[in-house]
């Protein structure tokens, strides 16, 4: 496992990277509302990047159609934007985004309720939300990788709902995805020692129901299983001395 430790010139980029595509989701997360496609979001969002002056990390990546990655209810990442794709009152979406800036990624996602939401949705949101914050409270110089994944997982079990096994977070420099790959959830080994300069991508998904997954026909959504809501929540954040640094927000 090649891990990479960043400068403070590639942390100062990665920084930068991580303001722009925050200022993007505060712009995304205001046009969500019913009767808004997924396709005019994704267009939204293609145009922010660049009128940033940065590359849409997701577009073309492996062959993906879109500039962001848009999922609705049972669909936990990677969906693909469509014209057909209409918001309704009710729904959740997440909305994952990444970009380049000067050669560096950034990368984060986040759910939104589309008007009024049930109360049961609102709490999975709501707890995928935390469950990263629980994760990153061990994202500290000396623990080790696993103490976040172990850290997620006893949050988001304590409310029943299914943690996503088959995709994980991962660390992020001048590749979107870079070695050490991060679980959501809890680990026998304790996992590589975290030091000050590496840059992780942390990003629990979180089903309301089980955690199996499985792939649509296009080769890139992702469903739950079982048809249940899905949330996901995603940040890019540096190891630092002392607390962990939230490069995108």
């Amino acid at each position: 496992m090649a891990v990479t430790i960043k400068s403070s010139r590639e942390i100062e980029l990665m920084r930068e990277a991580g303001r722009i595509l925050s200022l993007v989701h505060d712009e995304l997360g205001k046009i969500i509302k019913p009767g808004i496609s997924t396709a005019e979001i994704n267009d939204f969002g293609a145009q922010l990047i660049r009128e940033h002056g940065c590359v849409a990390s997701f577009l073309n990546y492996n062959g993906f159609p879109a500039s962001l990655c848009i999922s609705v209810n049972e669909e936990v990442v990677h969906g693909i934007p469509r014209r057909d794709r209409i918001l309704r009152e009710g729904d959740i979406v997440s909305l994952d985004a990444g970009l380049i800036y000067k050669g560096y990624h950034s990368d984060a996602a986040r759910t939104y309720g589309v008007g009024r939401i049930s109360d049961e949705a609102a709490k999975l949101i709501e707890v995928t939300k935390q469950s990263f914050f629980e994760g990153i409270k061990m994202a500290r110089a000396g623990n080790h990788l696993y103490d976040i994944s172990r850290a997620i997982d006893a949050y988001v079990s304590s409310f029943g709902y299914g943690i996503v096994r088959d995709l994980v977070g991962h660390g992020i420099g001048t590749k979107m995805h870079e070695d050490p790959q991060i679980p959501n959830f809890a680990q026998k080994k304790r996992g590589l020692r975290l030091q000050p300069g590496m840059t992780l991508a942390i990003e629990p998904m979180i089903n309301m129901g089980y955690a199996e997954v499985e792939w649509l026909e296009d080769d890139w959504t992702v469903v739950s299983e079982d048809g249940s809501l899905s949330a996901h929540y995603e940040n890019t954040i540096v190891i630092t001395e002392g607390e962990p640094e939230l490069l995108t927000r």
